[in-house]
Parts: C-alpha cells; sequence; structure tokens
C-alpha cells in the first residue's frame, strides 16, 4: 500500500541561484565529502512525469474518498491521517530565509507573501497503519499574508527586489512596488490534488506579522498574495492559462476586477497550526500511550516518545530508558541506506534512572566461572542465543557460531525448545542485567577499591574575593553526609581528599587520629608529586571533625590573598596521582575562575578573536589547544579520572581547552559568568548537589556488538577512544549518554533483523567491577516505507546535533549547515519519490514519524555553536558544544524544542502541569503568564496587562511595575496559586540532570531578548530563518533533489 505523506506546497519548481549565501543548484554535491553519509556524492531523483497519476490502491481498489477538513480545527490534527494544504503562487524565485549565512540583499518583498500559505502540506501514516488506506483530506484554498521582514537588518524593498519572472513561465508577473497584490486564477477543479474530485470550497485567509514592519504597532503592513489551487505540475501556465499566483493575459495582477470577484468569501485568518506541531504530536503520544504499560517483547516496535510518561516492563528488550534508535526498522541492505541517508544509530544511556515503580537491574553471578559467553564473537549470554541438543548446545544469535553449554549451566527444554528456567534466569528471559565480574575483569587481576572524589577548590583573589571559597566550604560540611553509596548500604564507601590552589598547590592531611589539618604546599608544579599518601583520602565520617575544621579554616587562610594568577593542567595532574597512589578511580571537583595563565604546563592565552566568526578559520576558536591537554585526558582515563569542572569566569576563560579533558573523561563543565553569591549561589548549590549525589559507575569500557550484517562505526559522547571498538570512559552517570552510528558490511534478513548488545565493564560506588549489559533487537526490512514509519525524530535529532558539533572542528560552519540541510533533503526526499502516493510536485509531504523533524532540525541551526555571530561569546558556543556531546535523547529534545507553560489559566486544583503551547512569539499573550524551560534555563514570562490579582497571589507586590527582576527564587506564599506554581517549578527542576536559574523577565523588558532568543518557531535573533520559511526552504531542496 502506498504511503500518502504531509503535503505543503512552496513558491518555486526549480533551484534559484543565491538562497541565502547556499551555492547554486544546492542539491549537487559540496567540495568537501558529507559527513555523516552513506559514502557517495548525493543522488539526484528523476521526478514522476508531470500530470501523470499512479492510481493509490486501497481495499476495495477505488482512490479513498476525499474527506474535507481543517487542520487544527478536528482533534486529529497529527494522527494518521495524511492532510494537504493549499498551493501557492509559482510567481518568485525564493530567498533563503538564512539571512545569517550570507548576507545578499534583501530577499524580495513578495518572497514570503508565498512562501508559506504557500504550504501544501499532508503526512503519511505512523509506525500504527490501519488495514485500509486513509482518507485524504484537503484544506480550503487559502489566501496569505505576510509583511515585508524589514527587521533584519535589510533596507526595504523598491520595486526591482520583486520584478523576478517565473523560471519556467514565458510570461512574467506583474511588476509590483511595495506592498501590492498578485491576482492568481481560482482553484481548478480535480488539478493535480491528489484525488480527483471537486475543487475545495471558498478561500480562507492566512495572516502572518512581519518582524518590525513599517507601520503602526500591531498593524504590520500587508503583501497580499491570492492563491489558486495547485497545478499537476510546475510551470504549466499556457498563454490563456495563468498558473498559480501568475497574472495571465487579461487578469489584472493587483486585485481589480475579474480576480477581486474570484476571491471567494471574505478573509478568515488561518490558524499557523497549519503546520506540524511539535507539541501537538507530544500531547498526542501522551493521550495514546501515556500512563500504559510498554512491554519489550516484541522486535523492532517504537517506544513512545521521550516526553510520554509510561512504565516499562522488560520482556527481552532493554528499555527504552536505556537504548533508542533512530530508526526501528533497518533496511536490508546498504544501498537502501545509502539511498535514504536515514542515520542508523542508537543513542544509549548505560545508566539511566529508572522510576520506582519498575523493576531495578538484576545481578546474575556466576562465581568463579563468570559470565558465559560465545567463544568466536565474546558476546555474552542473553534472550538471543538459541538453545539446542537437548539444552546442551546454544547458538550465538550475534555470529551464529554453536557452543557447549558449561555443565554447571545446563537446563532441559521444554516442548517449545525453551529451558525450564527461562524465567528464573534474567539472562535469559531480560533485555538489562548485570554480571558479576571475575578478577580476569580486574587491572592487573587485582580487585577494585572504591572511588575517591577530590575536592579542588581554586584560592585565587576572584574567588575569595566573590564568596564563592567560602560558600563550597559550608556546604561540603553537609553535602559529603550524601555521597553516593549502594542500595541499602549504611553509609557511603567513597574516600574523601581537598586541595586548594592558585600558583602552587596545598594538600591536606585530614587523618581522623590528627587534631588539626596538615598543609602541605608543592611549589613546582612542572613536575607535579603527591607529598602525602597516608592520610590524604580519607573516609568522612570517620574524620569528619577534622575535615569540618579544615573546611572552616579555608576561607580564612587565603582572606587576604593578592594572588590572581592560576595554574590548571598540574591540578588535574595532581588528581591523577593520588589515585594512581591509592590504586583506585574516583573524580575530580574543581571550582575554577579564571584563564590559567601563571608559568605552568598547560599555560593558555587569550585567543578570543572575534575577526574569525564567518570565516574559514572560525573552527579553530573550538578546537582545543592540545600538547598537555591531550595527555592529560589520556592519563585520566587509563586511571579511571574523571574531572568535574565548575567555572566562574568574568571573561573568557578558553572553555573549548578547559573544559577538553572534563568532556574526554565522562565529566560535565557547568559554567557561571560574574558569579554573584546572592544572585547565583544556589544555582551553583543545587549543580553541585545533584552532581556528587547522582548515581555513578567509574573507569568503565564499553563495547557494542551486532549480528552479521552491520556494525558499530562510529560514536559520540563524552568518552575517549583509542582504538575502533573500545569506548572508554573515566565514568559514567545516569545523565550521560553515548551515540553509536551502525553501517552495513552485508546484507541483513528480515527473518533474523537485527540484534545489538552493549556490555559495560565498571567499577560500582563500593567497589565492585560489573558487566552491565543491554540488548536490542530491531526489524530489518526491504521496504523503505517500513523504515520511515519507524524513525523517532528525537532520536535523530540527537545524532544529527552531535555529528554537527563534531563536524564543526574540522569544517567551516557554512558547510555544516549545508550538509544537515542537504541530507535532510535526501531523507524527505526519497521517502516522497518511494513511499508517498504519487501528487502534484508543489506539495510538501513529509512522513509522519518525522513531520516535526524540520521545526528540530531549524532550531539546531539556530543553535549558539552554529549561528555565527560576534554577539555570542565563544566560550558561552564552545560551552554548549561540550555539554551537548553526552546528552541523551530527552534532553536534546528539550534543548530544541523548549516547553512554554502557560500559567494565567491553570487549574490549581489539579495536580497536572498545564498543556504546552508552541515556542512561539504568538503564543503569548499581554494579559498572560508563561513559564519557559529548556533544560538549562527556566524563566518565567509577565504580559504586561497580567492581572493585578495574579501579580499579587504569586509575588505578594501589588502591581507588575513592583516585581523585582532579580528575583532569584519565588515567595513561599499560602494560597493556591502561589502553591501550584511553585510545586511545578520544583517538579521541573526535580526532572532535569542539572539546576535552573529562574529568571523573571517582563513583557518589552531589556532582558526579555534572552528569552526570546528560546522561541524557536521564530526567526532567530542572531540570524536563522522562521519555523515557516525553514519549511519553504526544505521544500525547495527536496524539489530540487528530486528533479
Amino acid at each position: 500500500m502506498s504511503q500518502q505523506g504531509y503535503v505543503a506546497t512552496p513558491p518555486y519548481s526549480q533551484a534559484q541561484p543565491g538562497m541565502g549565501g547556499y551555492p547554486a543548484g544546492f542539491g549537487s554535491a559540496p567540495a568537501q565529502p558529507l559527513y555523516r553519509h552513506y559514502g557517495g556524492p548525493p543522488q539526484s531523483f528523476p521526478a514522476p512525469p508531470t500530470g501523470m497519476m499512479k492510481p493509490v490502491s486501497s481495499p476495495s481498489g477505488m482512490p479513498p474518498p476525499q474527506v474535507p477538513s481543517h487542520y487544527g480545527s478536528n482533534g486529529q490534527q497529527n494522527g494518521a491521517h495524511p492532510q494537504s494544504y493549499p498551493a501557492p503562487p509559482y510567481g518568485q524565485p525564493l530567498q533563503s530565509p538564512y539571512h545569517s549565512m550570507a548576507h545578499q540583499g534583501p530577499p524580495p518583498a513578495q518572497q514570503l507573501t508565498n512562501q508559506m500559505g504557500a504550504m501544501n502540506l499532508g503526512y503519511g501514516p505512523g509506525p500504527v497503519q490501519s488495514p485500509q488506506a486513509p482518507p485524504t483530506s484537503h484544506l480550503t484554498q487559502q489566501q496569505f499574508q505576510t509583511a515585508p521582514p524589514t527587521a533584519m537588518g535589510h533596507p526595504p524593498m523598491g520595486p526591482h527586489s520583486s520584478q523576478m519572472a517565473h523560471p519556467q513561465s514565458p510570461l512574467a508577473g506583474p511588476t509590483m512596488a511595495g506592498p501590492q497584490s498578485m491576482g492568481g486564477p481560482p482553484p481548478m477543479g480535480g488539478m493535480g490534488r491528489p484525488f480527483p474530485g471537486p475543487p475545495p470550497p471558498g478561500a480562507g485567509g492566512f495572516q502572518q506579522p512581519g518582524p518590525g514592519a513599517a507601520g503602526p504597532p500591531g498593524h504590520p503592513q500587508q503583501l497580499q498574495g491570492q492563491f489558486g489551487g495547485q497545478m499537476a505540475g510546475p510551470g504549466m501556465a499556457g498563454p490563456g492559462m495563468a498558473g498559480p499566483g501568475m497574472a495571465g493575459p487579461g487578469m489584472a495582477g493587483p486585485f481589480q476586477g475579474g480576480a477581486a470577484q474570484m476571491a471567494g468569501p471574505p478573509q478568515k485568518k488561518l490558524d499557523p497550526d497549519s503546520i506540524p506541531s511539535t507539541t501537538q504530536v507530544i500531547e498526542d503520544d501522551q493521550a495514546k500511550r501515556g500512563g500504559q504499560v510498554y512491554t519489550t517483547n516484541l522486535r523492532g516496535q517504537v517506544p513512545p516518545l521521550v516526553t510520554t510518561d509510561y512504565t516499562v516492563q522488560d520482556q527481552g528488550n532493554a528499555s527504552p530508558r536505556f537504548m533508542r534508535c533512530t530508526t526501528y526498522s533497518f533496511p536490508c541492505t546498504a544501498d537502501l541506506a545509502k539511498q535514504c541517508q536515514v542515520p542508523l544509530a542508537t543513542i544509549i544511556k548505560p545508566f539511566a534512572t529508572v522510576p520506582k515503580n519498575e523493576t531495578p537491574m538484576y545481578v546474575v553471578n556466576h562465581g568463579e566461572t563468570g559470565p558465559i559467553r560465545c567463544n568466536r564473537c565474546k558476546a555474552y549470554m542473553c534472550p538471543y542465543m538459541q538453545f539446542t541438543d537437548g539444552g546442551r548446545r546454544y547458538q550465538c544469535g550475534f555470529c551464529n557460531c554453536v557452543n557447549e553449554v558449561p555443565a554447571f549451566y545446563f537446563q532441559h527444554l521444554d516442548h517449545m525448545g525453551k529451558r525450564v528456567d527461562f524465567y528464573e534466569r534474567p539472562e535469559l528471559s531480560l533485555g538489562s542485567y548485570e554480571f558479576a565480574a571475575t578478577l580476569d575483569y580486574c587491572k592487573n587481576n587485582k580487585p577494585a577499591s572504591p572511588p575517591a572524589y577530590i575536592f579542588m577548590i581554586d584560592v585565587s583573589y576572584a574567588n575569595i574575593k566573590s564568596g564563592l571559597v567560602r560558600l563550597v566550604c559550608d556546604e561540603l560540611k553537609t553535602l559529603l553526609d550524601n555521597l553516593p553509596r549502594e542500595d541499602g548500604a549504611e553509609s557511603s564507601m567513597v574516600k574523601v581528599g581537598f586541595v586548594t590552589y592558585n600558583k602552587i598547590l596545598h594538600f591536606y592531611n585530614v587523618k581522623s587520629a590528627l587534631a588539626q589539618p596538615q598543609m602541605m604546599v608543592v611549589s613546582d608544579t612542572a613536575e607535579m608529586f603527591v607529598p602525602l599518601l597516608d592520610g590524604f583520602l580519607v573516609n568522612f565520617q570517620e574524620s569528619r571533625a577534622v575535615i569540618n575544621n579544615l573546611l572552616d579554616q579555608i576561607p580564612d587562610m587565603f582572606a587576604d590573598t593578592n594572588e590572581s594568577e592560576t595554574v590548571f593542567a598540574p591540578v588535574i595532574q595532581a588528581g591523577v596521582e593520588a589515585l594512581k597512589a591509592a590504586e583506585c578511580s574516583g573524580k575530580l571537583f574543581i571550582f575554577h575562575s579564571s584563564i590559567p595563565t601563571a608559568e605552568a604546563p598547560g599555560k593558555l592565552k587569550n585567543r578570543d578573536d572575534k575577526k574569525l566568526i564567518n570565516t574559514e578559520k572560525e573552527k579553530t576558536l573550538f578546537q582545543p589547544q592540545k600538547a598537555v591537554y591531550e595527555q592529560l585526558s589520556k592519563d585520566c582515563v587509563s586511571q579511571g579520572c574523571s574531572v568535574d569542572l565548575f567555572l566562574f569566569p568574568s571573561q573568557y576563560v578558553d572553555i573549548a581547552t578547559m573544559g577538553d579533558v572534563a568532556t574526554h573523561t565522562g565529566g560535565s563543565v557547568f559554567k557561571y559568568s560574574n558569579f554573584q553569591v546572592e544572585r547565583d549561589g544556589q544555582h551553583f548549590l543545587s549543580d553541585l548537589r545533584k552532581d556528587v549525589e547522582k548515581a555513578i559507575g567509574f573507569d568503565a569500557i564499553m563495547r557494542v556488538r551486532t549480528s552479521t550484517g552491520f556494525r558499530a562505526t562510529d560514536f559520540f559522547g563524552a568518552i575517549h577512544m583509542n582504538n575502533t571498538t573500545d569506548v572508554e570512559m573515566a565514568a559514567v552517570d545516569c545523565d550521560k549518554a553515548v551515540t553509536v552510528e551502525f553501517k552495513h558490511d552485508d546484507t541483513l534478513s528480515e527473518e533474523t533483523g537485527a540484534l545489538m548488545q552493549c556490555a559495560l565493564l565498571y567499577t560500582t560506588i563500593s567497589g565492585q567491577r560489573r558487566l552491565r549489559i543491554h540488548n536490542l533487537s530491531l526489524n530489518c526490512s526491504a521496504q523503505l516505507s517500513e523504515l520511515y514509519k519507524s524513525c523517532e525524530t528525537d532520536a535523530l535529532v540527537n545524532f544529527f546535533a552531535k555529528s554537527a558539533y563534531r563536524a564543526m572542528l574540522n569544517q567551516p560552519l557554512k558547510t555544516v549547515k549545508e550538509i544537515l540541510v542537504n541530507q535532510a533533503a535526501h531523507m524527505l526526499a526519497c521517502y516522497r519519490k518511494n513511499c508517498a502516493s504519487p501528487s502534484a510536485a508543489s506539495q510538501l509531504i513529509l512522513p509522519d514519524a518525522m513531520k516535526v523533524f524540520p521545526v528540530y532540525l531549524n532550531s539546531l541551526l539556530k543553535t549558539g555553536p552554529l549561528v555565527g555571530s560576534a554577539e555570542l561569546s565563544t566560550d558561552d558556543r564552545a560551552h554548549q558544544r561540550l555539554s551537548t556531546t553526552a546528552m541523551g535523547v530527552e534532553d536534546t529534545q528539550l534543548l530544541l524544542y523548549p516547553r512554554l507553560i502557560p500559567l494565567h489559566n491553570m487549574d490549581v486544583a489539579s495536580d497536572v502541569v498545564p498543556t504546552p503551547v508552541r515556542c512561539s512569539e504568538e503564543r503569548l499573550t499581554d494579559a498572560g503568564m508563561f513559564l519557559l524551560e529548556n533544560g538549562c534555563s527556566l524563566f518565567l514570562w509577565l504580559g504586561q496587562a497580567c492581572p493585578p490579582e495574579m501579580i499579587q497571589s504569586i509575588f505578594n507586590v501589588p502591581s507588575l511595575a513592583h516585581v523585582p527582576v532579580d528575583l532569584r527564587s519565588l515567595p513561599e506564599l499560602d494560597n493556591p496559586q502561589s502553591q501550584k506554581l511553585r510545586s511545578i517549578i520544583d517538579s521541573l527542576l526535580d526532572q532535569r540532570p542539572s539546576s535552573m536559574k529562574l529568571m523573571i523577565v517582563k513583557q518589552k523588558d531589556r532582558s526579555e531578548i534572552m528569552f526570546r532568543q528560546h522561541l524557536v518557531e521564530d526567526k532567530g535573533l542572531h540570524g536563522g530563518a522562521s519555523y515557516m520559511d525553514f519549511l519553504c526552504y526544505v521544500h525547495r531542496e527536496i524539489r530540487q533533489v528530486l528533479t
């Protein structure tokens, strides 16, 4: 059965030169090889012949009936029903929405006029398909109005900017001076629509306020474009027949006479919901699958979205909390994979937090013999092993090798060929479990020791003056009671140590027998060593008195310091040496304030140069300064020493280099610019608490095994790779994810599917060596429609973000962005060509499972690292780039599509968080109050006309003017509104890996700029298209691929 896709029609039919800095003919291969590409240059697909229609089969053999439907007005907005949207004029060549990529002069005034009402959209069935072909519905024809985009620094447009004729048409459209309008023919019955039938009734209206158009506020100038019906193909206008949006002879351009009468009923404002909505997709999935039990017994089933609230029952495949895939149906051959260009990848979060109502991980202990493994490929015993010969042998599901079952493990088979003890053994019946590891899995065949946490505090002038040192010392007195421990253990086995430093390092002996702590100083930072062994790393419970004494003394000891220079690399070196001497793994918590300029290894110089932005050399700003730091990363990983860096800079500190060790050792980088204790103290302490208390494993090595026919080829994460297969992590915690890409090396079989096993060897918090195993089985198909049906957009975007952020170290940003859009266009063009029902070339058709992919991709292109704007700090861009590297799917989803929660009409009696709205300025209301969160930032936006009683109940002040903007937390008031809002904020903070600082933003205040850059459906503040413009742009790229 052919699938109808997600349909939209913009105003272009062939490549236009100068599309916003993209080279003409963008479909051709770029100069550099495409990074994330299946081999060769992008293929172009021949378009189906104009005007021809293949019949769409349905069970009765008849074309499905046409059902008129208003998209957005009926509850099925994102269901599996294909929908089409109205066609636009073909009048003008399209200019790029990407003003940021290259400033090539103003886009034609007409361009946005046509573009989006333009869109004729529809989408194909999702993962669950009904046996009957879904009905296709047509939207009423719409009229689209928009103001010329003068806000982006482009001059207003004169008559010449829109004097472009349709590229394939013998007829030029009328010349337009300023905001005028074009006539077009009325919709033509049955022409070029997916199914024959009467023309859609009437014409609706579509209005989009332009950013900063000349005219009174709230009443932007309007450009009017009248849209006719879709044509069967581009460029069919003959002398007596005007193509959509082209004035033919005898038909006036501006609305006079005939054209005006054809405009249909008076314009209505079309809801911008006419393009796919992320919030709607999330809501629909929550309604359909929320609150349900997801059992993992089926191969290749698509899990609920990361945003959905569900419970997992492990029945043989790993929970989606541990493993998520870009698609759950792999193509059978490398050729198919190359053709569709959908990346085949899995995002693995080996230590993901499991909710209390789900079964915790079982530990299997086979004693001295250790885990049972395949003799050939070394895969661990799992549900994919097939027992034969009465239970005496088993065939490996990964390499098909037949192995003998060890005598102690023998068990009879039942009449189904299943072992009698199947349900008693986690490794046979579950997707995820652990094995206790033997000495063979330990370093030097010696048992592992519990890890150590070393707190290293920069006591230079800046940190003393800001109050940071005192804040850290006070916090540690209570925080160390909450060091992570095994379930059921009375106290933590993690040892602790303390170092302070500026240009020199001070180590402290805090042995429990001492009355006072002792300080030892190392001033030779070139040859770092640890001056004491006994008494440096201690058990906190035993040495509590001495440690508290030390923490009281440190702020006073350095209170009068004038030393402003610091070292950095020797501090990490000292930590590694201390762990080496104690023969254990561990973590360094470094609290640091400035770029290390003191004479010592790893000294850095300020290399921040805004002149490099938007040049070939911009990538050098993000490349770490190698030498010392590269070797340091290797030393850390081999010792199992993870680095967490808390930075408190007041100016440039070269995060690209300083954060490099942290991101290669499974650590994190936290940044608090211009730190002030009153303003940022709580935010920092929340981060520190989460970081110290979270579940974590140390000295980890991970390998991903696959069944024959494909293999893991590329890895992204806070990891280190010494060879092509072993992923080494000094530590891995519950928030860190590794994204793994797969490639074919042979044909996959539809019968056996594609199997993968992630095995992670690590040291627990109590010093035991364990193997954590996650297994997942996927389908394989020779039908691309199966692949597209079982795609997961959130996982795809995680992969694209990580691969783009890696590529930007070696390629200019412009190239990276072109490759991203190019690959997206190829993915969608391949769907259009191979899986969708035939339809007019003017329609944009998206797979149902990927219909919101363009929103996320556009949001990614507008993120700090990829924007290339001199207004953004290089350190902020580098920090976001490093942070994203280790994110899981839920984190990248939220980062790229923040939640915008309306609070003004919340139900205070209910426990649920109000449903988020689309992330666009259009959703804000003057009388409203909104909360926006993206996992890193939290904003409370207050409209100018916010009711005083609401302000009173939340802030305890009489009006908006009295609300202090520098509030960092809401006052605790005893009324339902205040309690409800605080509980919403607390629940959001609780769900996120790092803490978020609350910022109060008033409408039209300067601080609103920070807030607005998170409204990802709107134009980017630092360049970048709105969602609508980008959809048009992607459509143009798809059509170019197809032609």
